[in-house]
């Protein structure tokens, strides 16, 4: 990383405390620098185990007009992938759907590690606190109008007043287990497969992302950047990582795609590989008082569709601005409304999720009526112009609409 990021402590009061340096964490961070609101981010591990996270990076527009509110939007503009469209594979035939064509809209694809990277460096350089290695994180407080965090780094304890809290630590952080279980409802899907992932230094198949659906289960083409390609498989949830080697993942990728595509798969010794089980889950609500959820920390989707690093940028983005009403408005009708203005775009884009990836992977238990669906839905979706757009709209995602005041004083009524 080009700047260390900083771990001394904060002072004893701050206006938000983030808890987690994750995308969602960072971004917001910078959201309220930019409209001079002061915050401090802790995070339980190091900068370096954040950085080594390997995750998706397919960004939608309204993701790349935050980063670039955020103010790290000029190497992701040099170096991010415009892609105008993706192609769905089935009957060993690929069938182009034209993101441009039927919405005027596009996705760029760019790391979500080198998105970190970028807001990292971009809070180092001016001068917000954040600190890793931040253990035994508790919340305290958020349900009356003096919050406060407290947690442990090198030894000392440490604690934070603050006005706000907003937890974008992830599914297993601690913000949302601390909010009492009568006060939160969860909903959950858990798929019975997961996704075998493979990330080389080879260049992609393809221009844009093939989605493939094969009798043998689902197959994903995917790419980083010109040069770095990552390739999914459909496998059981109970698969384990030992059973791959790099040869036996090659072979079984090029057996589902086309063979027009699979002719131009180049192999190489895989950086990392992984199994990446599948669910969807939304807590609701994701307001406590002061504590606001964020991100992974109130919803998982799964990774069919590129929606996790999305929604959590969306969630932000409302969260941002809810705070500049706050402080520079003195209205807190973003605040009351925070929570339903997520959850609309968070089930949509469930839904979506949940949609295509029943379309596109193999259950097991399913007799020939369920593929026979199966493929008369797809033969429609690459048929019809409204099923196309349909699809389109989705994936390059639906707009972010920021709610004026008397919008967002509707929602809490």
């Amino acid at each position: 990383m080009g700047s260390s990021p900083s771990t001394s402590p904060p002072s004893s009061r701050t206006q938000v405390a983030i808890i987690g340096a994750g995308p969602a964490g960072l971004l917001l961070g910078q959201l309220l620098h930019e409209a001079g609101i002061d915050n401090v981010i802790l995070e339980q591990r190091s900068a370096d185990y954040v950085l080594s996270r390997i995750r998706a990076g397919v960004l939608e527009q309204t993701t790349v007009q935050l980063l670039e509110q955020a103010g790290v939007g000029e190497r992701l503009r040099r170096e991010g992938l415009r892609h105008d469209g993706t192609e769905l594979a089935f009957d060993g035939r690929l069938h182009r759907i034209d993101f441009a064509r039927l919405t005027g809209r596009s996705v760029t694809v760019y790391g979500q590690t080198e998105v970190t990277r970028d807001l990292m460096e971009r809070r180092a350089a001016v001068g917000r606190t954040t600190v890793y290695e931040a253990q035994d994180v508790s919340l305290h407080g958020f349900d009356s109008d003096a919050p406060l965090v407290r947690w442990r780094h090198g030894g000392v304890q440490h604690e934070l007043r603050c006005d706000f809290i907003a937890g974008c630590d992830g599914f297993h952080g601690v913000s949302r287990a601390s909010v009492p279980a009568g006060a939160i409802a969860t909903h959950e899907k858990v798929y019975p497969f997961g996704w075998l992932g493979l990330l080389a230094q080879v260049p992609p198949a393809r221009h844009e992302l093939v989605y493939a659906n094969h009798a043998r289960g689902f197959a994903l083409c995917s790419q980083r950047s010109r040069t770095l390609s990552r390739y999914y498989l459909q496998v059981p949830a109970d698969d384990r990582i030992e059973r791959w080697s790099d040869t036996a993942f090659w072979n079984e990728l090029r057996r589902r795609l086309p063979a027009d595509v699979a002719d131009r798969v180049t192999t190489g010794a895989s950086i990392e590989k992984s199994i990446a089980p599948l669910r969807s889950f939304v807590a609701e609500p994701m307001r406590f008082g002061r504590l606001f959820l964020a991100g992974d920390a109130a919803h998982i989707v799964p990774p069919t569709g590129a929606k996790g690093l999305n929604l959590a940028a969306s969630d932000v983005g409302f969260l941002a601005d809810a705070m500049r009403d706050h402080y520079l408005e003195r209205s807190d009708d973003g605040i009351d409304a925070y929570s339903e203005r997520c959850l609309r775009r968070i089930w949509k884009a469930e839904r979506f999720s949940w949609w295509f990836t029943s379309l596109m992977h193999q259950f097991p238990g399913t007799g020939e009526f369920d593929h026979r669906m199966q493929h008369a839905e797809l033969d429609y979706l690459v048929g019809s112009p409204a099923a196309s757009t349909a699809l389109a709209e989705n994936y390059v995602g639906l707009p972010m609409d920021l709610p004026t005041r008397a919008t967002a004083a509707a929602l809490i009524h």
